[in-house]
Formats: structure tokens, sequence, C-alpha cells
């Protein structure tokens, strides 16, 4: 029995090929069973199919698609099965970010007098800049720019402290390079950024320049969110929907929808309508059914809108296209340039299932630093267990799944059910971790190595609070706060519900010995001094015997001279601020 061997490498359709007494004949192109045009650029398989039949196949290749043919058939469709393609893996070397630093911070004001948004310290020993340059590096984008313009020196200075990827040889093409808004030739060239997209107009001949021709995708990034994000799993949705714009969201509720840019989605993900902070009637019209997002009923009750969150990724020619020439009078990014772009691009939207918070204003910046120290208790929740491993009282670092969430068991009180099955009946206090975390060694967050020695505490009680590197604490009280870098607090010191910068600086002993000798005040916070509900800015030099408190719950008030502010009932105490003995606020 005469045999023949046919051969053909796989491609996008499936090749039939008609064999009859040794003659074969290319009879066109099947995909999915669904007959399609032929593509003119498709090669004659027939002189190659001829040629390995008659030589036959020596050794199977990896994918080669092999078939016996007999002589005894005298007609035989053999069908050369396309595979099922892989989706085009993002490849963070073709993507470049782009993080806008270079708001004014208004509303952030007075944090932002001396500093610009992005520098603004949190967490105790970070600046909010880390955050996004921290998520770049852990996504594998080496590619940054940081578009700066108000208050930029401590944000240039941390930045080159801090991110010093080298010239390139052990970084390859990664780099960190910041661009301050400078004049440059022409009308337009003599004005500072007019807004987010102006800012990324005014610098796109960078992305023209040769070094980063092979730039396929250009992130568009906050730098005054904190949120832990892989940036790549965004790209690769991105590039999956081929989509010429995709705009990262989070569901959001009532109360802080109108300070958001809101969208409508269509069952692919397109966004279909964008609003960039409604209000009134504008709003509801932008209430939508988030159960298609993946909620519950009764968390899309109490989410019933998709908030932008500000980060984008474009493709870099469609960035190119929109900027100069599509819309070149548009200068933001969220009012202007997506809105527009809805219309005739495909703009897909991208839910973050995860903690992300705008700090915008002093209380979200208040509230999202303490909810780094927050744990919520659940208490009296029964269990029984036939373990003696369970006997007796104390406490434990047991974790266990609930509700797709992880809590860690801070109190076990046991006792026994039945001694002859060693049945166990425990009560456990579970304690839910914060919303937000800086603590994982699979995404680290990065910030400026300041080598600093360990914090000394002497007869101190700290309770649900964060202590930074380099601190001084004797005999105080620490409730529900965060302590910065080379903070020193006195004895009978009470500090709660408190967000305490720390220093830039050390003050030797002798030193503060001579300041107090003469009657004036050194860095840090002074005996017997009571403190809540309050900021504590870099440097501030707080006497002793002071109570700042807000007793009165005064919401608003600008007190320059005296050395502090307060917004939304929260007390700021300014930058290098000093705060004279017994001083009650």
């Amino acid at each position: 029995m005469d045999s023949f061997c046919g051969a053909s490498k796989a491609s996008a359709g499936a090749n039939v090929v008609n064999v009859n007494k040794g003659s074969i004949r290319n009879k066109g192109t099947h995909f999915w069973g669904e007959r399609i045009k032929k593509n003119p650029k498709s090669r004659d398989l027939s002189p190659l199919l001829w040629k390995n039949l008659r030589s036959g196949v020596k050794k199977a290749k990896p994918g080669v698609a092999y078939s016996v043919l007999t002589s005894e058939v005298n007609k035989e469709i053999v069908t050369f099965e396309a595979p099922v393609f892989e989706t085009q893996q993002a490849d963070p070397g073709n993507v470049a970010s782009i993080i806008l630093g270079g708001g004014a911070g208004t509303r952030l004001f007075p944090l932002t007098s001396k500093r610009a948004k992005p520098a603004v310290p949190i967490g105790g020993c970070y600046r909010l800049i880390d955050i996004p340059m921290s998520n770049c590096i852990n996504s594998g984008i080496k590619k940054i720019f940081i578009l700066t313009q108000f208050n930029s020196f401590s944000l240039n200075r941390h930045i080159a402290r801090t991110y010093n990827l080298g010239n390139g040889v052990s970084f390859g093409d990664g780099f960190v390079e910041v661009l301050a808004a400078t004049q440059t030739p022409g009308e337009t060239g003599k004005k500072w950024f007019q807004g987010t997209a102006d800012a990324v107009r005014q610098f796109i001949w960078v992305f023209e320049d040769a070094k980063n021709k092979n730039v396929e995708h250009v992130l568009i990034l906050s730098g005054d969110h904190l949120y832990r994000m892989n940036y790549m799993e965004f790209v690769q949705k991105h590039i999956d929907t081929n989509a010429d714009v995709t705009v990262s969201c989070v569901p959001m509720d009532d109360s802080r929808a109108p300070d958001y840019g809101l969208m409508k989605i269509d069952n692919t993900g397109r966004i279909v309508q964008f609003a960039e902070k409604p209000k009134g009637p504008d709003l509801k019209a932008m209430q939508v059914d988030t159960t298609l997002l993946g909620l519950s009923r009764q968390e899309a009750m109490q989410f019933p809108y998709i908030a932008s969150m500000g980060v984008y990724v474009f493709r870099t020619d469609v960035l190119l296209k929109l900027l100069r020439w599509s819309y070149p009078s548009c200068n933001d990014f969220g009012s202007e340039i997506i809105p527009s772009a809805v219309r005739d691009h495909n703009v897909q939207a991208y839910l973050f299932n995860d903690y992300w918070e705008d700090i915008g204003t002093v209380k979200s910046f208040f509230d999202a630093n303490l909810g780094l120290t927050k744990q919520v208790g659940v208490t009296a929740i029964p269990f029984v267990s036939a373990s003696e491993q369970y006997c007796g009282w104390g406490r434990s670092i047991l974790s266990f799944p609930m509700n797709s969430k992880s809590y860690a068991i801070s109190e076990l009180h046991v006792y026994f059910m039945d001694l002859d099955h060693l049945a166990v009946k425990c009560w456990f206090s579970l304690m839910q971790p914060p919303k937000f975390e800086f603590y994982d060694p699979q995404t680290p967050f990065f910030t400026s190595p300041r080598f600093l020695p360990p914090t000394k505490v002497d007869r101190c009680r700290i309770v649900d609070s964060i202590i930074s590197h380099g601190c001084f604490l004797r005999e105080c009280s620490v409730q529900h706060s965060i302590v910065g870098v080379r903070s020193r607090l006195e004895s009978g010191v009470e500090l709660t519900d408190t967000m305490m910068m720390g220093a830039d600086y050390y003050q030797t002993e002798s030193e503060i010995a001579s300041l107090l000798a003469e009657g004036k005040v050194p860095i840090g916070v002074g005996q017997n001094t009571k403190i809540r509900n309050c900021i504590i800015d870099k440097n501030a030099k707080i006497g002793k015997d002071v109570i700042i408190t807000n007793a009165d719950g005064v919401q608003e008030a600008d007190r320059p001279g005296e050395g502090f502010y307060i917004r939304s009932g929260i007390t700021a105490v300014l930058k290098n601020a000093t705060i004279k003995d017994g001083t009650l606020i």
C-alpha cells in the first residue's frame, strides 16, 4: 500500500487541500467552519505541500500539522485546522507612564502651601508620589515621566534621591525624567500648563524622540491617589478589547459621586457616555445598574455610579492624534478629551476592584492616613473545635478566610463542653485588617532611603498606631495615630487620632537643652501636651502643656499667624510652625 505524508504550518485559517491521485490544489480557506475570502497576500502552499509529499517528513517539528494519506482513497479532503490563537501579551517595555504632579492642590491647602501635592508625606515615611512610582516599578514599567509645575522643589529633590534608575546600563532603556513646566517658542509656549491634557501636549514631542519610538501605549497617572495596582493587567485589558483609550473606574456612592467623572457603559464595557463632575439632574442621569460590574443587588444600591479614577491608558498614536489634531484646544482629560473621544473612538472601562482613594482634600488625606491604623472588631463569634490545641485562654495570630477577606484572631476565649470528646467552644474576637496596607512583600512601596536608627520607646502606651523610624518616645500615649520619621514625644504627651509627619532633621540634646533654657520650643511635642484630631506638619515645634482638641467643633478657621488652620474640623499645624507653651486650640 502506497502512502504519502502531507505537512502544513498552521495559519490564521484552515487550509483545505484536495488530494486526488497525486495532485494537490488549494481549494480555498475556511475559518471556524465559515468560508471566508482568501487573503490575496496568502502564500500558495501547493508546491510546498507537493514537495513534502514526495520527499516525506523525516522528523516532526513543533507547530506543524501532519497527515498520512493512502493511495487506496480516490479522493480525500484533509483539513489543517487553525490553532486557537493566544491573545497578544502586554509588554511593559512598550509602555510609558506619565505622572501628573503639577496641580496647585488648593483643596489640600495648607499642606500644599510649600510643596507640590505629590510631595505631601503619607503613612509616616512615604510621599504621595511614591504610590504611582512604586506601582509602575512593581508592574515592570520603567519609562516614567513626571510633569511638575507648582512648588516642585521638594518633589524634584525626593525623586532625584529615590528613583535614580542609572544611565541605561543596569536598567536597560528604563528612566525617570522630570518634565517641568517651561517656556517654549511660540505664543502658546509662553503659558503655564492649562490643564492635564495641555501639560502632556506641551511635551508631546518627547514621544517622537528616537529612544521612545517603541512606546505603543501611554499610561496617564495621577500623583495624589492611594492604591495598589498592577498596571499591566490594566494595559492587557486595553489590548484585549482593541481599545483606543481605556479608563480605570470604581463603583461610587451618592455622597462622593459629584466630585468625579461619571460614565455609562454598554454590555461590552465600552463607554457610551461620560460626564465630568455632574451636579443636580445631570448627576441623577448618570446613575446605572452596577450589578453589571459584578456587584450584588445590595451593593449596587449603595454604589449606583461608575466613577473614573483619573487613570487612563492610550494607544500612543491615538493620544498624539487627539491632542494635536482632533482637539488641540482642549486642556483637560477628564472634562474635555475623554467625553469627546467617547463619540468616535473605542473608549473602554476597566473596573478596578480594590481599595482606591483620591487624596484631594484635607479630610480625605486625614481619613486615609488614620485608616492605615484602624481595625474593625467583630465579637462574640462561637466556634466549636475537637482539637486540644485550643484549650486555655490567650491571644493568637491565626487567620482564616471569611466572606473572601482575611481576618486576624486577636483574642481567644475557650472552655471545655464535653471532656469525653474534647469538644471545645470558643469565642473569637476578630479584627479585620485595614483597607490598605503598605506591608506587602510581593509589591513593596519604595521611598527615599534615610538610613535612620530604630525608634526608641521608653515606657509608652501605643495602641493601633504606626511609629516610623528614627523617633524618640518617652513615657507618652499614642492611640490611633501615625508618628512620622524623627519625631520626638516627651513625657506626658497624649496623641490621639493624629497624623504627625515628623521632621527633616534632628536637633541634638545640647541644642534642645539650650532652646529650653532660653524659653524657646524645640522640634517635636513638649511635656504634658494633649493633641486630638490633628495633622502636624514637618518640623513643627509644639511646646509643653499645650491642648489641641478643637473642643468647640470649629469647622473652618484661618490662623496662620498662630501657626495653624482648621479644615473640616481637623486642626492642621503648619510646617515649621511654633505653638508656644500653654496654648489652647
